[in-house]
């Protein structure tokens, strides 16, 4: 997947910035639209907390890989390659992948990684940052 960067006037392929990936659970921004951040990550285990987002939405694309999505309250599903959901607001939540999993993320410049649950995989806006 190629994304244009209306900053650099360059386009950005996906693919090739998930290679610098070094980290699970650990977003990295790699362009803006509006008010949001196109963040991509690498998902493998069970270390992301029940966490809300409470004044923003949550999106989620599913670039490689199969993520388990788990909404408080509600049947958890699988997504594969392709899917794409939308977490609503103040909606609790998790994900975790047995194996390798590739997303983008398309989050309001203030969303915290983890709402306000803090841990030690929690990064801020600045670490997220290239």
């Amino acid at each position: 997947m190629i994304i244009y960067d209306m900053n650099t006037t360059q386009t950005i392929n996906t693919l090739q910035e998930a290679e610098k990936l070094k980290n699970y659970f650990s977003p990295k921004i790699i362009s803006e639209v509006n008010n949001e951040y196109v963040k991509l990550a690498k998902i493998k285990g069970e270390d992301i907390p029940w966490h809300n987002h409470e004044n923003e939405d949550e999106l989620f694309y599913i670039i490689d890989g199969n993520l388990l999505m788990e909404i408080e309250s509600q049947p958890s599903f699988t997504m594969k390659k392709g899917d794409l959901f939308v977490v609503p607001k103040g909606v609790n939540h998790r994900v975790s992948s047995s194996e390798d999993c590739l997303i983008m993320l398309i989050e309001t410049k203030s969303t915290k990684h983890t709402g306000e649950i803090i841990t030690p995989i929690t990064k801020s806006i600045e670490k997220q940052k290239y």
